[in-house]
């Protein structure tokens, strides 16, 4: 994004101004909950991947941990602009990890997004993370938000416990607007919004995803670079099925599992004209949906495998705290450490879940505050 574009496109924005973040203290709540937004699809994603048969599946495994190893990158740019405006990451907080089942906007409604096997209700849940979807006015981007009782609402303010975000794209229009309010605002003012440690910032030197490059965050222009990566990967660049860098957007992506046929150059959303994609939906360990620490019958071997990759996933989360917080080549083991977490997972998902008939157990994802006593 050169400066010239970034004026034109600073000049077009002023009119849209955001709608909660108007200080440090907001941006810090938003990009904080922009980091619970996309951890929060990584256990779907691993849970999905591995609960398939080994040596089945091989075009939806290869699809699904390519999405993975992304989520992991937009994690990371998400950390990279809070590091650039002064901001602490933790991703090791009690309430860090979701009450899964997790609800997700997707434009007037929410849906739920659950820590389930491979399956066709699991590839709809995907293609609901990644649907690109657009307030149809500007008065509709925030709307009423549920009682929910103890589900964890994703993209939802969180200023104002009352309302949720139409879509995740319009999550992060208003962090969008509110860095170029803030910039503006602090120029202003003589002040520097973006007086973060350069040496903090991830580069590609520390992390290599396969799709899409690191953006080191230094200012106005290299942050809004990075959130447009994060959106553009997941929705793809102005409707259409690609991203900014040519490769398939993460919708397309699953929507190709979906209709078991590849994408190619030149097709149109909806209507792929690529090889056949083979996918057997019966070759998949039987996990259990959204497995809690308490569902576990006390003293089991189960339980106690279930506890084990609970703390080596908390460890994770605790080591990428560092890596985000000033060691950032720390990264360099990050994304082999998590797919090194499989073998905890194999540990769960070929065993039977006891006292559930056709159910196998599965690796527990919850919030710290609420593991068993």
């Amino acid at each position: 994004m050169t400066q010239q574009t970034l004026l034109l496109e600073n000049r077009a924005a002023e009119a849209q101004l955001p709608a909660e973040i108007f200080t440090r203290a907001d941006l810090e709540a938003y990009l904080n909950a922009a980091l619970r937004l996309e951890h929060a699809t990584i256990p779907p994603y691993l849970t999905a991947l591995y609960s398939l048969h080994p040596g089945s599946n091989s075009d939806a495994q290869h699809l699904i941990r390519t999405v993975a190893v992304e989520e992991m990158l937009h994690l990371t740019l998400v950390a990279n602009v809070m590091n650039a405006v002064g901001l602490h990451v933790d991703l090791a907080a009690d309430d860090f990890i979701p009450n899964y089942p997790a609800h997700l906007p997707s434009g007037e409604i929410d849906f739920l997004v659950s820590v389930q096997p491979f399956s066709q209700a699991a590839v709809t849940t995907f293609l609901n993370i990644e649907r690109p979807a657009k307030a149809p006015s500007e008065g509709r981007r925030l709307l009423p938000r549920p009682d929910l009782g103890a589900g964890t609402v994703l993209a939802a303010s969180p200023l104002d416990p009352s309302v949720r975000y139409y879509s995740i794209g319009e999550f992060y229009e208003e962090i969008d607007r509110g860095l170029r309010y803030l910039d503006r605002t602090c120029r202003e003012n003589g002040e520097e919004l973006f007086s973060g440690d350069v040496s903090w910032q991830v580069t590609g030197e520390y992390f290599y995803s396969g799709g899409g490059e690191v953006v080191v965050v230094r200012d106005l222009a290299t942050a809004l670079q990075a959130l447009e990566l994060i959106t553009e990967q997941g929705e793809g660049l102005g409707g259409g099925i690609y991203d900014g860098a040519g490769e398939l957007s993460h919708y397309y992506r699953f929507e190709q599992i979906q209709l078991a046929r590849y994408y190619q150059k030149g097709d149109v959303a909806g209507r792929p004209s690529g090889p056949r994609l083979e996918v057997d939906f019966s070759a998949v360990y039987p996990v259990a949906i959204d497995a809690k620490l308490a569902d576990y019958p006390a003293g089991s071997p189960v339980l106690e495998a279930a506890e084990h990759f609970h703390q080596t996933y908390a460890d994770f989360l605790a080591y990428l705290t560092g890596a985000y917080n000033g060691e950032p080549q720390k990264l360099l083991d990050a994304v082999p450490w998590m797919f090194r977490l499989r073998d905890d997972i194999n540990r769960l998902i070929r065993n039977p879940f006891p006292g559930r008939p056709g159910v196998n157990a599965s690796p527990v994802f919850e919030p710290a505050s609420r593991e068993r006593s």
